[in-house]
């Protein structure tokens, strides 16, 4: 009896000690993610799947669903998540308390971790649009209202010289804005996801679109004011009607982590991250856009000193 006493002491002691201490030798991570059916979910389950495998001595990371972005950076401010996916847009707001965090107090207790994969600015439209300029007048959905894709939408317009007065707003889901785009209630409309978006990819079955560019030029302008943007290419083919590929901007899916995790927890989640990316990859398709170059790319917030040690040792800092 007494030997079985202690054994139960043991057990509520370790799972008191909160989202540190997991076992010995081992520390448990909750990791925020983004709805069940979402890429961030997915994504973020094979890499938990992976290290908790690969890694089982040092890592035990728990995935949950959550509301994604904000929220993921909000359940860090309040301890409820050690490590979390977000967009790198969005935690720049965070960090410096604008845009989706305005009137608040800037959130710092956090910092990043690993760049994954772009998520690209796509900017669909009627054929007979065929630059950003031609939006003027237009009625175009920039996402749902206060989202970080609304965002974008202000922030392209504007290094083109429009504004939100420019155009007719129509504030709708990525899903809504293609069935509107289909049906013609709308002309254009702003979709923040890694391609192929699968809304985009059921519109291009039965619809004929164009994707807008942005041009090298007015890429740097938006780069110069926001620092988190990364350049790149939506490959043509991508959507059956887009032959071409097409220059996009994207903010990039980043992992952060609080703080208060230690450092060298967060070196071995990182090297396992790249370590293991033929493992991950075989598990998720994002897994193969891991890249130790992009990795540090789109982050304008400062980095974890466990991740500043993994990349200093392979020459990126």
């Amino acid at each position: 009896m007494k030997k079985l006493v202690a054994i139960l002491l043991v057990a509520v002691m370790l799972v008191s000690a909160g989202s540190v201490a997991f076992a010995a030798g081992a520390t448990k991570l909750n990791y925020a993610t983004g709805g069940t059916s979402g890429t961030y979910y997915g994504f973020s389950g094979v890499i938990a799947n992976v290290l908790n495998e690969k890694l089982k001595d040092t890592l035990k990371i728990k995935v949950e669903s959550t509301g994604a972005s904000k929220a993921n950076i909000q359940m860090l401010s309040i301890g409820d998540a050690d490590i979390a996916i977000v967009q790198n847009d969005v935690m720049y707001y965070a960090y410096t308390g604008t845009d989706l965090f305005a009137g608040g107090a800037p959130i710092t207790n956090f910092s990043a971790v690993a760049s994954c994969y772009p998520e690209y600015v796509q900017i669909l439209a009627k054929k007979d649009i065929t630059s950003i300029e031609q939006l003027a007048g237009k009625n175009v959905s920039v996402g749902d209202a206060g989202s970080g894709t609304e965002f974008n939408a202000k922030q392209i317009l504007a290094a083109y010289n429009l504004s939100f007065d420019d155009i007719k707003v129509s504030n709708q889901s990525f899903a809504d804005s293609a069935d509107a785009l289909k049906n013609g209630t709308i002309d254009a409309a702003f979709v923040v996801a890694g391609y192929p978006t699968t809304a985009v990819t059921e519109l291009a079955t039965n619809f004929d679109f164009n994707l807008l560019s942005i041009d090298e030029a007015h890429a740097k302008a938006l780069q110069a004011d926001y620092g988190f943007y990364y350049y790149g290419v939506i490959p043509g083919g991508t959507y059956s009607p887009v032959a071409d590929d097409v220059p996009a901007v994207a903010v990039m899916a980043t992992i952060v982590a609080a703080n208060s995790v230690p450092a060298d927890v967060i070196y071995a989640f990182v090297k396992g991250l790249f370590d293991y990316k033929a493992d991950i990859t075989a598990g998720h398709v994002k897994g193969n856009e891991l890249d130790l170059n992009t990795a540090v790319s789109g982050v304008s917030i400062p980095w974890h000193e466990g991740a500043v040690r993994f990349y200093s040792e392979n020459g990126l800092m």
